[in-house]
């Protein structure tokens, strides 16, 4: 088969994370009782006038300053004119010929091409359609008018991905960035993030582009990196085929894995776009604008480099610290309370992640990882004791070392102690007592993990070691 170039750009839509929808006071808030949630602004009756939301446009600055955008002080909100049953003015309230952001770039690991940075072509903001049920009523499709008007960032990538996994790569940092900034949740399971993937595919070593396609309402970053995989194989075997790729608008199944045409793809000029006359032109003053940059975070980029140089962690360590702003802001305050980075990195990594991912917060306050981590330090507890007595510090407000001693896991460093535990271990494991003394030396490091097993963690592993090989000798 005559190898092709895959080129991808990516249309994301972003709900904005305010509380009140875009033109109207109508409340976002999810799972409502279908059409609740809904007024003569966003219903589009006659006589309703629509008023920009300020913090949706506060938060859709953010995000374009965070993917290094420029934030223009004159934008346009436009009329998006089609017709939809989820659609109820018949026409979308967006931004065409001069939105809100243009530029910027989003920097990340290709895992084919290595470091790799994609193109913004814009971020502009608009309002969201209503949504259709096909599985309310028999034979019927239902239509819920909660989601008309929720404020959206539209987010337009330059055609600069070159596989559907660089694509996933780039969708998972561009998520980071929006959540990071505060600008979105970017839940695709409540559908406040979703994708429409435009592909084509042109032979190696040719400038110009392919006829491209739509793969429209992607709702999960693996359906996305599939329907690109899928989308691909069907234009790759229609062009091996001696055919040709006719420009459309596809849908993905995700049960079949297959894509299916939904209609011809429109160009700007089917919306027949204009200025909305019910809205002035957004203008932003430069002072604003400067204010909305400097109150951004430490970006995770920069952030990982940070941990990198100044604690002298690992790329990987600082890569996963820096991944949500909740676990880097940990580790900065059990480093505040004393620990030493590197460890306080591997515990909350190796342990304090594990609750973090099952409920969203870290239930050992970063004053008492601190404390526990400098008493394995000081040999008072083993880390093997440790990681007994941390799930317990979450639910017990004494001291870490009165939850060391209630749990009676104290290190004993006591030469009587360590030696009983010893004998104890070396009865039981004849065998390899007889290879030791053959020679096999290394296998001090499995009579001391037994001990330590034995002692259920508490005795000092430093002395254990001394001791085992004085009875051995």
């Amino acid at each position: 088969m005559t190898p092709w170039e895959t080129v991808v750009g990516l249309e994301v839509h972003v709900q904005l994370g305010t509380r009140s929808k875009m033109f109207c006071g109508c409340s976002t808030a999810f799972g409502n009782p279908p059409n609740s949630n809904v007024c003569p602004v966003c219903l589009g009756l006659p006589g309703a006038l629509p008023v920009p939301n300020a913090h949706a446009i506060r938060l859709a600055a953010r995000a374009a300053l965070a993917l290094g955008c420029s934030v223009h002080g004159r934008s346009v909100f436009a009329r998006k004119n089609y017709f939809y049953p989820d659609l109820p003015k018949g026409y979308q309230i967006s931004q065409f010929d001069q939105p809100l952001a243009t530029g910027g770039a989003v920097a990340f690991e290709s895992p084919e091409r290595g470091r790799m940075t994609v193109g913004i072509t814009r971020l502009h903001v608009e309002e969201d359609a209503g949504k259709l049920l096909h599985d309310r009523f028999p034979g019927k499709t239902a239509v819920d008018l909660n989601r008309a008007g929720v404020p959206l960032a539209e987010i337009v990538s330059e055609p600069d991905m070159r596989s559907p996994a660089e694509a996933k790569a780039y969708l998972t940092t561009l998520r980071q960035l929006l959540v990071y900034v505060g600008a979105s949740e970017c839940s695709m399971e409540k559908g406040s993030l979703r994708v429409d993937a435009n592909i084509s595919v042109r032979r190696p070593g040719e400038t110009k582009l392919g006829t491209k396609c739509e793969v429209k309402n992607l709702n999960s970053f693996a359906n996305v990196e599939r329907a690109l995989h899928a989308e691909r194989a069907r234009q790759v075997g229609l062009l091996e085929a001696g055919g040709r790729v006719t420009q459309m608008t596809l849908l993905f199944n995700a049960g079949t894995g297959q894509v299916k045409p939904l209609r011809s793809k429109e160009e700007s000029h089917d919306y027949r776009y204009f200025p909305d006359p019910d809205l002035p032109p957004l203008v932003l003053a430069p002072a604003w604008v400067k204010e909305q940059e400097h109150e951004l975070p430490e970006l995770p980029d920069a952030k990982r480099e940070r941990l990198i140089a100044s604690h002298g962690l690992a790329a990987y360590d600082a890569g996963v610290i820096a991944s949500e702003q909740a676990i880097a802001d940990y580790f900065e305050a059990v480093l505040q309370a004393g620990a030493e980075p590197k460890a306080a990195a591997n515990w909350i990594i190796n342990d304090a992640m594990t609750g973090y991912n099952e409920s969203g917060e870290f239930r050992v306050p970063p004053v008492r990882l601190a404390e526990l981590i400098r008493l394995v330090a000081r040999n008072v507890v083993s880390q093997q004791a440790a990681r007994k007595i941390f799930p317990e510090l979450g639910n017990d407000d004494g001291s870490v070392q009165a939850v060391a001693e209630r749990l009676e896991l104290l290190q004993v460093s006591d030469t009587g102690a360590l030696t009983d535990w010893v004998d104890e271990v070396l009865s039981a494991h004849p065998a390899e007592v007889a290879r030791y003394r053959a020679g096999e030396t290394k296998l001090i490091g499995f009579f001391v993990g037994q001990v330590m097993k034995r002692s259920q963690g508490k005795a000092d592993p430093k002395g254990v070691q001394p001791v085992i090989v004085g009875r051995l000798g």
